[in-house]
Parts: structure tokens; C-alpha cells; sequence
């Protein structure tokens, strides 16, 4: 698929690495390229900057928002949560930069899509609190990737989600039971004020989300539907929506440049 002139703007939220000493913003491929051809936006990297930025005015540059997954974990301190282990690794760039920008994305009615990391971001951005280490819970299932196995097997499916029936997802995608992949440690504890449930897993974790009072798509997924996009129905129905909401705002602030214009 080409990226054509016309493509609506999709903001892509990075993270702070590590490579030789020295710091990296970097975003995974599959993540841009699900935005380009799931979407079919232009993705731009939104550098870990943090109180750099002026919020409003780069969520007003923006036709889209899509917070990415990540090996790192929100800090326990944003949301009150107990200490996390010694061993969690932590981006305090990236938090100062995705947590205001989603608030300010949603007040804008910018159109946004989350997706592991970044569904638990947009619960701590509303309010709500993380559990930790979903493995050691007594009842939960074991979420983290499979270990010692090729790339594309991490990927592959490993439970079912039950999407509420009257959803939006399960209105998207045509079904109330999915087959996802998992490859996190934590999850949604209290939901956020302003969240529904979309989707769950079989011991009750919260896999999917809206924003009830979104004035565009808002969705949160606990899984990674921009791995290989366009081969999954669920994953290219999630996207192609995002990418209709980003291209009606592109469309709306294209009108409105007229208007001031003429």
C-alpha cells in the first residue's frame, strides 16, 4: 500500500533506550507499518519529550494518536501502585510525554488507538491503577510471552477474548470471542472512570476498552493486533476504523484551514 500525499497524520509515541550509553527515541517497526498500511496514515514519531512539548498545540498538528506497546512499565508512583519489582523496567521520558498527551487528545476529540503498554497508559492517564505481576495472582493466566520459542510464535495466538456483546469491537470485527496473543506482565486493576470493558480474558482481565465520552475512536487493546496487521481480520478491522476517524478529523481540520483562509 502506498502512503499517499493526502494521508491523514498519525502521532506514534516513542521510547527512551539504551544503546552504548547512549539514549535512543525509537519506535518498532510493526508499529509504523500497521499505521501506513492498517490504517492508512502517515505515521510520524512522537519522540519521548515530555514537558518539552507544547501538548495542545502538537495534538492540534495530529489527525491520529496511537500509543504503542512497550518492554517498559508505567511507574508505580503515577498511579499510587505498591513499589514495582526491582527488575521493572522503567521509561519516566516516555510517561511525561503519553500520559498528558492522551488527556489532551481525548479533550481535542483526537482520534486514538492504544495497544499493550499503551492501553495501561490511557487507564493511569483517566485515573484507574495497574496490577503489577498478573502471573503470581492466584486464578490469572500466565500473560507473559512464551519464552524460548521464535519471534513469530510470541506473536501467535495463546487465549480467547470475550468482547462485549454490544461493543464496539465486537460490532467492528463480527464476533463476541477472538483469539488474541499475550505478552505482558501487567494489566488493568481498578478501571478508570470513563473506561468501559470491550473485551476479556478468560480469568477476567480486562483486554479491551472505549472511552465512553470520546468524541472519536478510543480504543485500548491488551494485545498486539499491528503484528503482521493485514494477515488478522480483527487486527485490519481495528485499524481500518482508527484510520477512518484520523481521515474524517484530517477532513475536518482540512475544512476548517479553509474557512480561515478564505
Amino acid at each position: 500500500m502506498k502512503i499517499e500525499r493526502d494521508s491523514p497524520l498519525i502521532g506514534v509515541s516513542a521510547c527512551v533506550k539504551q544503546v552504548e550509553g547512549a539514549s535512543f527515541h525509537s519506535v518498532g517497526e510493526k508499529y509504523v507499518a500497521a499505521v501506513a498500511l492498517g490504517a492508512g496514515g502517515l505515521p510520524v514519531m512522537i519522540p519521548a519529550l515530555g514537558e518539552s512539548y507544547d501538548i495542545p498545540d502538537l495534538v492540534e498538528r495530529l489527525d491520529g494518536l496511537f500509543v504503542t506497546g512497550s518492554l517498559s512499565n508505567v511507574a508505580a508512583h503515577l498511579y499510587d501502585g505498591p513499589q514495582d519489582r526491582p527488575a521493572s523496567p522503567q521509561d519516566p521520558a516516555r510517561d511525561a510525554t503519553t500520559l498528558p498527551l492522551i488527556r489532551a487528545a481525548l479533550t481535542a476529540g483526537l482520534p486514538i488507538f492504544a495497544v499493550c503498554r499503551g492501553l495501561q497508559e490511557l487507564n493511569v492517564a483517566l485515573g484507574g491503577t495497574l496490577e503489577q505481576q498478573l502471573h503470581v495472582r492466584e486464578g490469572r493466566l500466565d500473560h507473559r510471552a512464551p519464552q524460548d520459542v521464535p519471534y513469530e510464535e510470541k506473536y501467535g495466538p495463546q487465549h480467547t477474548v470475550s468482547l462485549t456483546p454490544d461493543g464496539l469491537i465486537a460490532k467492528l470485527v463480527g464476533s463476541t470471542r477472538i483469539e488474541v496473543n499475550s505478552l505482558h506482565w501487567q494489566g488493568i486493576d481498578r478501571l478508570a472512570d470513563g473506561l468501559v470493558v470491550e473485551g476479556v480474558a478468560p480469568d477476567g482481565v480486562v483486554e479491551a476498552v472505549r472511552v465512553v465520552t470520546a468524541k472519536s475512536f478510543a480504543l485500548g487493546v491488551q494485545w498486539h493486533p499491528e503484528y503482521r496487521v493485514l494477515e488478522n481480520p480483527v487486527s485490519r478491522a481495528l485499524f481500518a476504523a482508527f484510520g477512518a476517524a484520523a481521515r474524517e478529523r484530517a477532513r475536518l481540520r482540512a475544512a476548517r484551514r479553509g474557512e480561515k483562509a478564505a
